[in-house]
């Protein structure tokens, strides 16, 4: 069974300790959605906007921010690396396309949740030809992995729209 030496905070400790400021400043953070963070790389057809990064507030093993993509929008084929990511959809209708040559397909509506594992080919796509797409990402790591596949032939072919953010930049 651990013992705390007396300086750091626990449970067998009073509500005066040397801690106590330190948790007051960097313990939970609320970030006010009205608050969030549109100075990220923007591309046409997407609109991107930070909410926890290392930056904002010292996270260390996720990203998450919003994104909103215009009606038909299509990203180009890439993957994230190791990188996990998680898309909850707000608002809208995702159709994600994957594989080798991307010949799965799946849809998410509002609520929905859309897990897109390590090093799998994808596409994002805004399947409403009327609506703004809008989601919520988190990524499983603050680094900047995405590898742009070129010598796939997509289904629904890209209308140089590239998911771009902190994490994702424009490919070169």
């Amino acid at each position: 069974m651990n013992q705390n030496s007396g300086d750091e905070p626990g449970p067998h400790h009073g509500h005066h300790h040397p801690g106590e400021s330190h948790w007051k400043h960097n313990g939970v953070r609320v970030i006010k959605g009205d608050q969030l963070d549109s100075n990220t790389a923007q591309t046409p057809g997407m609109f991107r906007q930070a909410a926890i990064t290392h930056a904002r507030v010292g996270a260390q093993k996720i990203w998450a921010g919003t994104v909103e993509i215009a009606p038909d929008a299509k990203t180009g084929v890439h993957h994230h690396g190791a990188l996990e990511s998680v898309i909850f959809v707000i608002r809208g209708k995702a159709r994600m396309r994957w594989g080798d040559k991307l010949e799965f397909v799946a849809e998410a509506n509002p609520g929905d949740f859309i897990f897109v594992p390590p090093y799998v080919p994808h596409q994002e796509i805004n399947a409403d030809p009327m609506q703004t797409l809008e989601c919520v990402l988190v990524r499983s790591d603050n680094e900047a992995v995405v590898v742009n596949i070129t010598d796939v032939d997509p289904v629904e072919k890209p209308e140089e729209v590239y998911w771009v953010d902190p994490i994702h930049k424009l490919p070169t």
